[in-house]
């Protein structure tokens, strides 16, 4: 099916599909290609599933995953039951039915036209001079079955077991069946291909069907005011691309009513003891926090990620496909490695205290990946891209270029103080400053960590600074710096646009701290309002740039002489810009503590929104999508969800 979908191929056909084993609501024995289904936009056409599978489960779990189910009549008339392979019927009525491959065609063509990753199911059952008596094949897969556990046969080697018995029982008749299924489907398969390519060559309207196929099918054509299925645009093109985390969050809260006698220290965690708790269990990850908050303000985004093939990672699928949110950028792992969790502990203010995640299967290095993000980069096309700190440090490198090959701004959320500094090359770290992403989004502590770590290279270059005369504005700072922790934070900030030219720089309920660098065609710079904020070289500006200040102090300065092997133009990415703007963004209110439900996403309900207004097509000026955006921190304050649904009302702020 994947290859299938690369390859643009719609009608993929084969033998059967897999399904639900007996008692797979114990064992979760549910084969992988029915989760690929749910997310690979293919039409499948198959004999059903094996008989020996749980063939109701397999249908419910299909409904489940979003794809739609008929099947073929086949010159029959009356109730339709689902095939089961070597026989064609299997006592379980069909979800719905079509009448021939036009319709069929005609399915896939509606399917296409939508906003879904899902894909179709289209049981074609076996020619009916090949079927092998119901009856016969039941007593036949109960002994195969009986043997297998007798045997002590079980997981990948059950159903390899339990064909051979088949075969064996039935004298080799499933043989003849499986050749005889096959070449049907392959037939069936081609007609509809043809008919499906009719309708997108022609463009022609869908026909309802008089055989009562499923309303889910039952969409005219006419109806839909989207383009036309031959142009990949529309399944594939999102404003953003999110590549970040995919989580089960859990949140532990303290329990006011555990509190001991005596205890002054107001958080009532005691370590080296159970603590009593009030705990809720969300989907979350950055990554997905981010691309959850772009969708409910109406943003096209496309969200890449990995989970496992686990209950944790098959849950995270289903529930993003439940929020309408497209899951063809996830990819299912067989690496051993569990899908990622996030475990918070706050205290009694709801504040966090503590965090444990596992991100491992994040991290971990897969090369094979890495021409799979650049296609999906590359089929999306998007105006930013937007990338979260859990990803290998090479594997950040890699989403960044693939960015910039297809003009796509960057935009870093560096999740943590352990995994900020990632974004930074290690091994170029004393080397020429490159601008890394477009904007940054770091906390207080964050911003700290990546200016340590980059630290005592970037203060090579600091005293550049003076050359567009910052320090000769100092009266100037103070009033934006108007205590020693802003000014600390405006120090590291600055320092740190040589790598990002925009900084937004959270303070929880202090606000927000906003530098960048700013060109000269930029509106702020011959705004009234905004002169306050901006900070420029001595003089006019008329032929001047930060660049031209940089590289004219380089050739003054031993100490900031490029490196041996250094490559020159390291001020390069710099020679649009002429001033700094600096401004402290306000609280879009204070949330009194009893009204905080979790701390969680806070940050990433933040950055979803804002990237929401600057993907727009003529966005907002920043300043005011920061504003929108901390009134969406405030609303996921107030809730148990990661991001609040109802950031959706600030749609229109955007």
């Amino acid at each position: 099916m994947l290859l299938a979908r690369a390859a643009g191929v719609r009608v993929f056909a084969t033998g059967g599909l897999g399904g639900v084993h007996k008692n797979g609501e114990a064992s979760m024995d549910i084969s992988a290609d029915l989760t690929e289904l749910g997310r690979t936009p293919v039409a499948v056409i198959s004999s059903g599933c094996k008989s020996f599978l749980d063939i109701p489960r397999t249908l419910e779990y299909l409904e489940t995953q979003g794809v739609g189910v008929a099947t073929f009549l086949d010159g029959r008339t009356g109730s339709i039951e689902f095939p089961a392979f070597w026989t064609r019927n299997s006592g379980i009525p069909s979800p719905s039915v079509v009448q021939d491959e036009k319709e069929a065609a005609a399915i896939v063509y509606a399917q296409l036209n939508l906003p879904l990753g899902s894909g179709l199911l289209f049981a074609n059952p076996i020619p009916e001079k090949y079927s092998l008596p119901k009856a016969k094949m039941d007593n036949v897969m109960a002994e195969a079955i009986r043997l297998a556990k007798e045997n002590g046969v079980s997981g990948s080697g059950e159903t390899p077991f339990i064909l051979a018995k088949i075969r064996e029982l039935t004298e080799g008749l499933t043989v003849t069946a499986n050749r005889a299924l096959v070449e049907a489907n392959v037939e069936r398969g081609s007609k509809v291909a043809v008919q499906l390519a009719k309708l997108e060559g022609k463009g022609e309207h869908l026909q309802t069907s008089k055989h009562g196929t499923s309303a889910a099918f039952q969409i005219p054509f006419s109806k839909l005011s989207i383009v036309s299925p031959s142009d990949e645009k529309m399944l594939q093109q999102a404003d953003v691309l999110v590549a970040g985390s995919l989580a089960i969050d859990i949140s532990s809260h303290c329990n006011p009513d555990d509190e001991e006698p005596g205890d002054a220290s107001g958080q009532f965690l005691r370590p080296g003891t159970s603590n009593t708790a009030v705990m809720s269990q969300t989907l979350g990850g950055v990554g997905q926090n981010i691309a959850t908050a772009l969708h409910s303000v109406g943003t096209p985004v496309k969200f890449c990620s990995v989970v496992a093939g686990d209950l944790s990672g098959r849950a995270a699928l289903s529930m993003l496909a439940a929020r309408g949110l497209r899951v063809d950028g996830i990819e299912t792992l067989k690496s051993g490695l569990p899908t990622a969790l996030y475990i918070a502990f706050n205290d009694k203010q709801n504040e966090l205290f503590m965090a444990m995640a596992d991100m491992r299967i994040v991290e971990s290095r897969q090369p094979y990946l890495d021409d799979l993000w650049k296609a999906h980069l590359e089929q999306t096309k998007p105006k930013w891209l937007i990338l979260d700190a859990n990803w290998h440090r090479s594997a950040l490198r890699r989403w960044r270029a693939a960015a910039k090959a297809v003009g796509a701004k960057i935009a870093f959320e560096p999740v943590s103080t352990a995994k900020s500094c990632r974004i930074f090359d290690q091994t170029h770290r004393h080397t020429d400053m490159v601008q890394l992403a477009d904007l940054a989004t770091p906390n207080e502590m964050e911003l700290g960590a990546m200016w340590g770590f980059q630290g005592c290279h970037l203060r090579r270059y600091y005293g550049a600074w003076s050359a567009i005369h910052l320090e000769s504005l100092g009266k100037k700072l103070k009033t934006v710096a108007t205590d020693e922790k802003f000014s600390r934070l405006l120090h590291m900030s600055l320092e740190l646009l040589l790598c990002f030219p925009c900084i937004l720089t959270k303070l929880g309920s202090s606000g927000v701290l906003l530098t960048e660098l700013l060109r000269e065609d930029d509106p702020r710079m011959s705004a009234p309002w905004a002169q306050q904020y901006i900070f420029a070289a001595e003089g006019s500006l008329q032929g001047r740039n930060i660049y031209g200040d940089l590289q004219s102090c380089d050739d003054s300065r031993q100490d900031l002489q490029p490196e041996e092997g250094s490559t020159q133009g390291k001020y390069e990415f710099l020679k649009d810009y002429v001033a700094i703007y600096i401004r402290i963004f306000p609280p879009a209110e204070l949330v009194p503590a009893k009204e905080i439900v979790s701390v969680n996403g806070v940050g990433d309900t933040f950055l979803g929104i804002l990237m929401a207004g600057l993907a727009k097509e003529k966005p907002k000026a920043l300043d005011d999508l920061v504003m929108v955006a901390q009134k969406g921190s405030c609303m996921t304050l107030r809730s148990k969800e990661s991001v609040n649904p109802q950031i959706s009302s600030l749609r229109s702020l955007l």
